[in-house]
């Protein structure tokens, strides 16, 4: 595990504050929130692969939006009871790190929205996945 003096250094303040503090940055002045190329989104401070841009959707609150996970096993649901709302928040399992929200007003059979800060991402466009080391999300985007 990544200490906290190691992550300050890697990470920008926003990603800090959002990754460890639970922060949330600002909705439509993040990094992701309009970004609708093909590719996955890992954990910042672990590279675990969380989404996949084929479950991304413009919900309009301003922070990328997405029906599922791209590994269940990754996320982590908790009960969020701050500032004075009861959310589910997510978390990636191997770093700990606060995502952002799921909520069951979404698209699609399950109904739900993971709205997820941008700070806690990052993006591997799909010409990107094999040099980056997720050649095994290729087969998400060919086509059947």
């Amino acid at each position: 595990m990544t200490n906290q003096k190691d992550l300050k250094e890697k990470l920008s303040p926003m990603q800090y504050d959002v990754t460890q503090n639970n922060g949330t940055e600002p909705p439509f002045r993040n990094e992701y929130w309009d970004e609708f190329g093909d590719g996955i989104y890992v954990d910042i401070v672990s590279g675990k692969p969380l989404f996949s841009s084929l479950d991304k959707y413009d919900a309009g609150c301003g922070w990328p939006s997405f029906t599922k996970p791209i590994e269940d096993e990754e996320i982590l649901e908790k009960k969020d009871l701050s500032h004075f709302m009861v959310r589910t928040e997510v978390r990636s399992k191997s770093a700990d790190s606060h995502l952002g929200h799921v909520f069951d007003d979404g698209p699609g059979p399950s109904g739900l929205r993971y709205c997820i800060n941008s700070a806690a991402l990052r993006f591997i466009p799909k010409d990107q996945l094999q040099e980056e080391g997720y050649e095994v999300y290729l087969k998400l985007f060919q086509e059947k």
